[in-house]
């Protein structure tokens, strides 16, 4: 069976959040297709929140940017919500228990940001022996750049962190 796996479809990854990710509002439109498509099947979805710890400046518990994105509230209706504080969904969390007793093996995941929080889960997916998909069109990233190595704007980072998802043996949608 497969389970959906939302990641952080958070306020603070909006254009008006504190860590904005290109391509934001299309994957928050490939987030509801894949809910759709989760629905339609009888698959579990498990919604994913990251937290920082108070005075981080963004993800904070109880703040605007920490929330799920308002277009989403309708679709988490009675789904398990895991909180994690690092960037898989795996760590810290009861997410790889809860899909064992769903008898879950294999894994759907969206969401933000595809190089870092979606990208670290589906490699835990991975080490897992979960079958283990990235529907491409409900993820965005953003920019990165560093002194030393340069910089790719967020379309170009979302294409590279699925690049390296392929070759490890994640199914890109």
């Amino acid at each position: 069976m497969e389970a959906l796996i939302v990641i952080d479809p958070q306020n603070d990854f909006s254009p008006r959040g504190a860590y904005p990710a290109s391509g934001y509002e299309g994957a928050l439109e490939g987030i509801k297709r894949a809910v759709a498509r989760a629905r339609a099947a009888d698959e579990p979805v498990f919604w994913i929140r990251h937290e920082n710890a108070e005075g981080k400046g963004r993800f904070e518990p109880r703040t605007w940017g920490g929330e799920f994105d308002p277009s989403l509230d309708d679709l988490v209706g009675d789904d398990r919500v895991l909180t994690k504080t690092v960037f898989g969904a795996f760590s810290g969390t009861e997410l790889g228990s809860m899909l064992a007793q769903d008898g879950v093996d294999a894994v759907r995941i969206v969401g933000l940001l595809t190089h870092m929080c979606v990208s670290t889960t589906a490699r835990e997916a991975l080490m897992r022996g979960l079958t283990t998909t990235i529907q491409a069109d409900g993820c965005a990233s953003r920019a990165i750049e560093d002194p030393r190595l340069g910089h790719v704007d967020g379309a170009e980072a979302h294409r590279i962190a699925l690049l390296h998802l392929a070759s490890m043996g994640a199914n890109i949608q």
